[in-house]
């Protein structure tokens, strides 16, 4: 696999689209910050992380619309890739949806959404927009 980042959004976008409740997805330390940055802002029921041996897994609960079934998650793209990776300082930092979405960032500081790095005024490589 050349790019897990790119894997693990497609699994969590093919879950949805499918309508399943539960997506299975190969673990990593960028992956784990990853899910966390998306149950702190809501996109995610839950997570749970499972160690045996060396392999690691994360388990992630998808969250739907309780009466018109719609999923939290509309829209799972990838910025940065190997072949052509994608870097933003504050004062450039992508607003998605013009706020209503996030830009999930890898920085000096770590894994964080678009807002935090604002705050914290440092940029990094825009990983995914997530809406």
């Amino acid at each position: 696999m050349t790019d897990p980042i790119a894997d693990f959004l497609t699994r969590i976008r093919n879950a949805v689209k499918a309508g399943h409740k539960v997506v299975d997805i190969p673990g990593s330390k960028m992956k784990r910050e990853m899910t966390k940055i998306l149950k702190e802002k809501g996109y995610i029921l839950n997570y749970k992380f499972e160690q045996d041996g060396v392999r690691s897994n994360i388990k992630i609960a998808l969250k739907y619309h309780p009466e018109t079934k719609a999923p939290a998650i509309r829209t799972l793209t990838r910025v940065s890739k190997p072949g052509l990776r994608r870097y933003t300082n504050v004062e450039d930092m992508p607003r998605v949806l013009n706020g209503l979405g996030i830009a999930i960032l890898s920085t000096s500081l770590g894994v964080m959404s678009d807002k935090e790095a604002r705050q914290k005024n440092v940029g990094g490589e825009v990983l995914c927009y997530v809406y």
